[in-house]
């Protein structure tokens, strides 16, 4: 009967999953326009709250945002099945690639459907950023944190740490005044010690195993370096997917071709974890046109690892990269909530969340900018005006309208099959 009652959120929960192109930014504007507009479940303070919370925590961070839509809904449990119905659409489609794709033309995976996918995008961060301005952007030092911000996002785009620093630097300016006070009366939440527990339990005896099972060249020892591999890039990685994507490219594709790797394996290279370039790009470009986590690259990648085996492990590969990637994510953000909730009661953090807020809405600038670098706008072809028009037409749709985000998604997907 609980679960009943929550239907109509985890139907919600399952559009969104395959209809939210343009990576955590895009995402947080369709959970604007669905979650806070469209079905009241939180208001946009309290999202751009868990927004600013997430970008100063490693993993997915629209996968955490969105686990904490549900943990705010139903506590824990619904938060699980939030998260599993969330991942599941992308994750399932970039297995079933990694199964596939020796039987695709790669040539034909660029598909002019997803023609307008990322002008769209733009039209959706666009969207997030003049909204989340309206909420945090009230006096003179959040605009100077949020040019600031925004500048040095642009530049260092690709620069992992630059979006905990920054937010930690926003944070201490906003401290410099003693004006703002927390408001009283807000219970503190109670700390559940086991989910940290378990997150070090789990680093700390995968990494042992892995290297004991490569040292003695256990039999079939590739699912738990593979497990190891991606639970610690769900653990550490800050950035997103621009960021995970390097650092899986360095892992599978570089290092075991490198001479030290190779003298480390010496007569156990067939149990080395390796993918083929062309297949890493493959993935690498088709995760950014599907809609989803970018993060569900790695079910694509646990799969291709095990390319030289039978079906049964290309799935568990896929697997394993699907729930090694989202697990750090989520024990992560459900045990430091109740922390950051509790802490926020403190003048000093109260002070600290304007300054943050004001550096997320400068990244989203930035992101805003940076994707727009990449689209033609100022040609003179027919392919500028339709961008721009996508990019406009989106944001005035989202902004002056009730029409939902899936609605927007299936237009511009039905614009670049026509055109």
């Amino acid at each position: 009967m609980i679960l009943l009652r929550h239907i109509p959120f985890l139907r919600a929960v399952f559009i969104h999953s395959i209809t939210a192109f343009g990576g955590p930014q895009g995402h947080y504007a369709m959970m604007i326009k669905t979650f806070v507009q469209l079905r009241h479940d939180l208001t946009e303070k309290e999202l751009m709250e868990y927004n600013s919370f997430c970008q100063l925590l490693p993993g997915a961070s629209s996968t955490q945002v969105l686990t904490l839509i549900g943990y705010k809904r139903g506590r824990a449990p619904l938060a699980v099945l939030t998260l599993l119905i969330w991942i599941f659409p992308a994750c399932f489609f970039m297995g079933a690639l990694a199964f596939l794709l020796k039987f695709i033309d790669q040539k034909e995976l660029n598909a002019s459907v997803f023609e307008f996918i990322q002008p769209m995008a733009v039209g959706f961060l666009a969207y997030a950023a003049t909204n989340s301005f309206r909420i945090s952007i009230h006096n003179t030092i959040t605009k100077a944190i949020l040019v600031i911000s925004a500048i040095t996002t642009y530049l260092l785009f690709k620069t992992p740490w630059v979006f905990p620093i920054l937010i930690a630097i926003g944070g201490i300016i906003t401290n410099l005044s003693d004006r703002r006070i927390p408001q009283k009366g807000d219970p503190p939440k109670k700390i559940k010690w086991g989910n940290i527990w378990l997150f070090g339990i789990i680093f700390i005896a995968a990494g042992l195993i892995s290297e004991l099972a490569r040292k003695n060249d256990w039999p079939n020892r590739r699912p738990l370096n593979l497990f190891e591999n991606t639970y610690r890039f769900g653990s550490l990685v800050f950035g997103g997917g621009q960021v995970l994507i390097p650092m899986m490219y360095e892992q599978f594709v570089e290092r075991p071709t490198s001479d030290i790797v190779r003298k480390k394996n010496l007569n156990k290279s067939q149990n080395v974890i390796s993918i083929e370039r062309d297949d890493f790009y493959t993935g690498a470009g088709i995760v950014r046109a599907i809609p989803g986590p970018v993060f569900s690259i790695s079910s694509f990648m646990g799969g291709m690892a095990m390319k030289d085996r039978n079906a049964s492990w290309q799935v568990l590969g896929s697997v394993i990269g699907s729930i090694a990637i989202f697990l750090p994510s989520a024990l992560l953000v459900l045990f430091f909530f109740p922390i950051w909730h509790n802490l926020k009661r403190y003048v000093v953090v109260h002070r600290a969340l304007e300054g943050i807020n004001a550096v997320v809405v400068g990244i989203m600038v930035a992101s805003t900018l940076y994707m727009m670098k990449d689209i033609s706008l100022t040609e003179f072809k027919t392919i500028s005006a339709l961008n721009i028009g996508v990019i406009v037409g989106t944001w005035l749709t989202l902004s002056y309208t009730r029409i939902s985000s899936p609605v927007v998604v299936l237009i511009c997907l039905f614009l670049g099959w026509v055109f």
